[in-house]
């Protein structure tokens, strides 16, 4: 009962006449929505790049951005007396020329063709210099590790969920009530009927009136003069069933329901449209979410971690630290046979990866140098996306074989990845380039 108030809090649903509903996925749609658009304001009172500004040639704005930046540090470090100076600025090449060339004789078509193909020949150029000495060894490196992690952490989150999924459904199927064989006459029937299936059975002059059906089948049945009334169905199907005189009034039977049904003489009145399942009637539903809720939640503690000790211990030992525990943590998903045992690894692997993940940020943007870091750290973004990707075909194909080549495969890849990372130099102390 406690379980079924909770579902109906979190996933409620507005009426909207008599065949259209208007559930809460669209109220979480737009909650999902706000940080993005916060994000946009907040942008708009953050300082400019001072690089970019010294690009463009306003030197005064970049000087006083930096000014900014260097009384702020100071303050916090309880040096506010430190004046801010600049003994030496290197601005940034700028790949105009064609540009100029085309801007005063080409016609407007010509000028954003000369425009868009200098930019992305920049682009190429800056990409392929994250290749050169003294980055190259460091920019393979980061890829392992980008990639290592996100193909064993996107691929096991979606893999966790479906894995506690069939759990529950091989417990539930194991509650299953078989009735076989037995004859009903001048009958009625107001109550839910849950799990169950009905083989052989002949139902006579009987009245369904107000059932809820929830996974249940019918196989081989003979419904006689029957009536069914106000009825909603989950997972419910009849097979090879014979229908005679039968009336369906004000109930969500679609076709696809009667699998090799007869029908002898019956009538449908007032099918229902739409979707009529509610957490009430289909509580797996809300289970999916509360376990990614779960899992969300674990991160907190893990950011909260790696913020403290991310400067004490160092950036190459978290990093290489967290991906390792997480690769061992799970070998201990093959003991797993319970919900609950399932979903205390699942928090306990996002804990410890999201360790991994903030210090993979820091030391990615503290090992490319000013000219080659937005470049380097998008490059490696899209890597992971395209990890993320390969990780969910795969272990979403894997759901219902095995649990043993998904455990060891994210198992591998995390321990290399790991130990990759650990190789990678310490930026505790260095200076930024």
């Amino acid at each position: 009962m406690a379980d079924a108030q909770i579902g109906s809090s979190l996933w409620w649903s507005f009426s909207m006449g008599s065949a259209y509903q208007f559930h809460s996925w669209r109220v979480f749609v737009i909650v999902c929505a706000l940080p993005c658009v916060c994000s946009v304001v907040a942008l708009t009172f953050m300082p400019e790049s001072p690089r970019f500004l010294l690009e463009v040639g306003k030197h005064d704005e970049a000087w006083m951005i930096l000014k900014l930046i260097h009384d702020t540090n100071m303050r916090a470090r309880g040096q506010p007396e430190k004046v801010f100076t600049v003994n030496k600025i290197k601005t940034p090449k700028q790949i105009d020329e064609l540009i100029e060339i085309e801007s005063d004789t080409g016609t407007w078509y010509r000028r954003c063709f000369v425009r868009i193909r200098t930019e992305l020949y920049g682009i190429w150029l800056t990409f392929m210099r994250c290749f050169n000495y003294p980055v190259r060894e460091n920019t393979i490196k980061l890829t392992i590790v980008w990639f290592t992690l996100s193909f064993g952490y996107y691929g096991l989150s979606v893999w966790f969920p479906d894995v506690i999924k069939h759990l529950q459904s091989d417990e539930y199927a194991s509650l299953t009530k078989n009735v076989q064989r037995d004859k009903y006459a001048n009958f009625s029937i107001n109550f839910t009927m849950e799990n169950q299936i009905h083989t052989g059975m002949e139902y006579d002059n009987g009245r369904f009136l107000g059932v809820k059906f929830k996974s249940v089948t019918f196989k081989d049945s003979v419904f006689k003069s029957c009536t069914f009334e106000d009825v909603t169905s989950v997972n419910t199907y009849f097979k090879n069933c014979t229908f005679i005189d039968t009336v369906f009034d004000n109930t969500d039977f679609e076709p696809y329901k009667f699998i090799d049904s007869e029908f002898q003489n019956c009538s449908f009145f007032h099918n229902k449209t739409g979707c009529q399942i509610t957490f009430d009637d289909d509580y797996s539903a809300y289970w999916i979410y509360f376990v990614n809720f779960l899992g969300t939640l674990a991160v907190l503690p893990g950011n909260i971690v790696s913020a403290l000790l991310m400067d004490r211990i160092g950036r190459l030992t978290m990093l290489g630290g967290s991906m390792v525990l997480s690769g061992i943590s799970c070998f201990f998903l093959w003991f797993g046979t319970s919900e609950s045992m399932m979903i205390g690894m699942l928090c306990l692997y996002n804990g410890l990866t999201i360790s991994a993940w903030n210090s993979l940020d820091v030391v990615t943007v503290e090992l490319y140098p000013t000219d080659r870091r937005a470049t380097g750290f998008g490059f490696l973004n899209a890597l992971c996306k395209a990890a993320a990707v390969l990780g969910n075909l795969i272990f979403g194909s894997l759901v219902s074989i095995t649990k043993a080549i998904p455990i060891l495969l994210a198992s591998t890849v995390l321990v290399c990845g790991g130990l990759v990372g650990l190789r990678l130099p310490d930026t505790r102390t260095q200076v930024l380039m």
